[in-house]
């Protein structure tokens, strides 16, 4: 293969670093920034999905869906939950259904119960949690029907 020619403009601090890294390692800066743009590019595995159990997840629904749908806040869940030997995790932009020994068990939407669907409910997110829901928040932002069903479909 070839070698093209790609000019770059570098900050000095940078440029300096880049030079002095190359001459410590006895090699061109170009080879450190072509190992560099190697690695960085390279293909990455894929996320692993965390796929659940389909039965597991249909005896879940049938014993916290009530549970879920009666909690007034987030307190109020995490007791509830916690009575059956649950808890829900922030994960991503979402949450996980734990069991007590902390086993991950499945998407709290994979149940029915959405991130935002509790955010929306309990009016503030979910304290701890990194996505802060801030555009459920916004005045004028369309408000969820308590009596809009939420279609799970099979995979």
């Amino acid at each position: 293969m070839g070698d093209a020619e790609i000019r770059l403009r570098l900050p000095t601090a940078l440029a300096e670093k880049l030079l002095a890294e190359a001459q410590a390692r006895g090699v061109t800066p170009g080879r450190i920034l072509c190992d560099l743009l190697e690695r960085e590019l390279a293909p990455r595995p894929a996320k692993r999905t965390h796929r659940a159990d389909e039965p597991l997840v249909a005896r879940l629904q049938r014993l916290l869906a009530p549970t879920m749908a009666e909690a007034g806040s987030w307190d109020d869940l995490s007791a509830r939950l916690a009575r059956h030997g649950h808890a829900l995790r922030p994960a991503g932009g979402g949450l996980t259904l734990h069991d007590a020994a902390g086993r991950r068990l499945c998407k709290s939407s994979e149940l029915g119960f959405p991130y935002a669907r509790f955010v929306r409910k309990f009016g503030v997110p979910m304290p701890g949690h990194p996505h802060r829901m801030a555009h459920l928040f916004v005045t004028g932002a369309a408000e969820a029907d308590p009596d809009d069903l939420v279609l799970i479909e099979p995979f």
